[in-house]
């Protein structure tokens, strides 16, 4: 027993030839990744919620198509849409203007590719909660002559922003679980490390489960500050017993 504890200790060790060290970059990196991508999915989920319910004709046309087309097609295939096709479309189009062919950096495309997959839903998120605030407290705000931003600023969002909270908080555990699918275009965060550690070692069922308990770790930690924050939100408010 003293001999198979000291074998785990030795494969879990922080420097080398252990794998701790190397886990816990690849976690840090997935954490990267995982608040790069969340951050742009908010940013393009509120473009794309107030261009659903403000928006043209057409611009609500192109948010329909992008929003049903991301949320259909499974997300692998669309990462690896997003990653290989953007990258030749974009060395196409440098190579058109006279420019070298670019390789994309990994960490950026990573954060690109799920934000943009990720910005679909939180538009939907968005859309759903603001199409719940109730019409006359807007009415009342436009009554008063506020104007547009001021309006979306003062009355919309706070209200807003509680009742998205609940999607948004599904949203962030997903996008740190969507960081995995990196691994299958090479890049290095937690899930590629702990392949390639239970490869060189062959004690696949330790350095999985180690993978297992860190991505838990990092959901149960998530889901304290997401009630943090959902409970600064509702204060004030009733809620259900």
């Amino acid at each position: 027993m003293q001999e198979f504890i000291q074998d785990i200790a030795r494969e879990l060790a922080l420097v080398p030839p252990g794998w701790g060290g190397n886990l816990l970059r690849g976690l840090l990196t997935t954490l990267q990744i995982a608040f790069g991508a969340y951050a742009l999915a908010l940013v393009i989920g509120i473009g794309g919620m107030l261009g659903k319910v403000y928006g043209g004709p057409v611009t609500r046309l192109v948010l329909e198509v992008y929003t049903t087309a991301i949320r259909a097609v499974p997300e692998l295939i669309v990462l690896l849409l997003l990653y290989y096709a953007g990258t030749d479309f974009l060395n196409f189009i440098l190579a058109k203007f006279g420019h070298d062919p670019v390789d994309i950096n990994a960490l950026l495309a990573g954060i690109l590719v799920i934000g943009i997959v990720q910005g679909a839903f939180c538009t939907e998120v968005f859309r759903g909660a603001i199409r719940s605030i109730p019409v006359g407290q807007v009415e009342a705000a436009q009554s008063f002559g506020m104007p547009f931003w001021q309006r979306f600023r003062r009355i919309i969002l706070p209200i807003m922003t509680p009742r998205a909270l609940p999607g948004l908080s599904n949203l962030w555990l997903i996008t740190t679980k969507d960081t995995a699918l990196l691994a299958v275009i090479g890049f290095s965060e937690l899930a590629l490390t702990t392949k390639q550690a239970a490869g060189a070692t062959k004690s696949y069922f330790l350095f999985y489960m180690v993978a297992a308990v860190l991505y838990l770790c990092v959901t149960l930690i998530s889901n304290v500050v997401l009630k943090r924050i959902e409970r600064h939100y509702r204060r004030g408010q009733k809620q259900l017993a």
